[in-house]
């Protein structure tokens, strides 16, 4: 198979349990105990899982996207996600869908980023979260379990849906962090990207060099917890692990205005290219030129296909 050449599309399932209405604006200064007048406001609907979904879909690609949403934020959530003509399942809930708040200090560049906690989901809520990826989860697909758990849910939730995904014979891509990452990997899956702090943080370790990052994401393959595991390293580019194979790739050079969503956008990127049956070196390139294309937008904005495309051709040029 000619790996540069996309084929039919296998299916993609991704599930958000926490999301969030992203809420981003601007001011001049921020300023403790003073009336901050903001500009423009931008609402975009956000979570790991719905990013991804955006993303697959802005490249050419199509997912079924289950969130859980509830209250009046969960009603602009659902209208946004409309919007975007993405096919979706949504699991109700009692509680208000949470928002998340990015201001950009204009004066200085800096970017101040708040995340709200979420709501608590109840035990009948989460159980009807896995009953939807149970009941909808695509034989021989993907299935991309991503974002923070809400309170309420357990930390094994993530490696629930992995054995689902087992069962199915589909393969389970979790971005996750902490002990649901921890239980998860348990289980054993497909693709992970945690940072290298999260890494260091499961492994007990400091991951201040690249040898170190590199020997650390290889020790989770050798384990045999995730098939590949995919470090995103900011300006000193990506790693991504596999039996037998480490590649490294620098970002390309960007203008770089917000990396809110560029994890997110990585992750869409690279199972999207693997999807379409392209092999990990194509789909690693696709997920970097992803998510720098990400950075190069303000706000909460993701990646234009326009400028993925242009960054995957030059990073092809580069060996990985």
């Amino acid at each position: 198979m000619d790996a540069s050449r996309p084929t039919a599309l296998q299916p993609i399932l991704t599930l958000t349990v926490n999301p969030a209405l992203d809420v981003s604006t601007s001011t001049p200064k921020v300023v403790g105990e003073h009336k901050l007048r903001c500009g423009r406001s931008r609402l975009d609907p956000g979570g790991g899982g719905i990013n991804v979904s955006r993303v697959i879909q802005r490249l050419g690609g199509q997912t079924l996207a289950i969130y859980a949403a509830g209250g009046p934020t969960g009603d602009a959530y659902r209208r946004l996600i409309e919007a975007e003509g993405i096919p979706t399942l949504v699991v109700p809930i009692a509680g208000s869908t949470r928002e998340s708040f990015t201001v950009d200090e204009t004066a200085t560049g800096k970017q101040f980023r708040f995340v709200l906690q979420g709501p608590e989901l109840t035990e009948r809520e989460w159980r009807a979260c896995l009953a939807r990826v149970a009941e909808s989860i695509p034989q021989h697909g993907y299935v991309v379990a991503s974002g923070s758990l809400p309170p309420g849910v357990p930390d094994d939730f993530y490696a629930r849906v992995a054995r689902l995904a087992r069962e199915h014979e589909a393969r389970c891509i979790v971005d996750a962090s902490g002990d649901a990452l921890a239980e998860a990997l348990t289980e054993g899956v497909f693709l992970v990207k945690p940072s290298a702090r999260e890494l260091g943080e499961l492994l007990g370790q400091s991951l201040d060099s690249e040898q170190s990052q590199i020997d650390a994401a290889s020790t989770l393959v050798d384990r045999g917890a995730a098939e590949h595991v995919a470090l995103t390293l900011g300006g000193a580019g990506a790693v991504l692990a596999s039996s037998g194979e480490v590649l490294r790739l620098p970002v390309p050079r960007v203008v770089v205005q917000s990396t809110v969503g560029a994890g997110d956008s990585f992750l869409g990127a690279f199972v999207l290219r693997i999807a379409q049956g392209l092999d990990t070196r194509a789909a690693f390139r696709a997920a970097v030129a992803a998510g720098s294309a990400t950075a190069m937008t303000p706000a909460t904005e993701l990646c234009h296909r326009v400028d993925m495309e242009r960054l995957e051709a030059e990073l092809a040029l580069i060996p990985a």
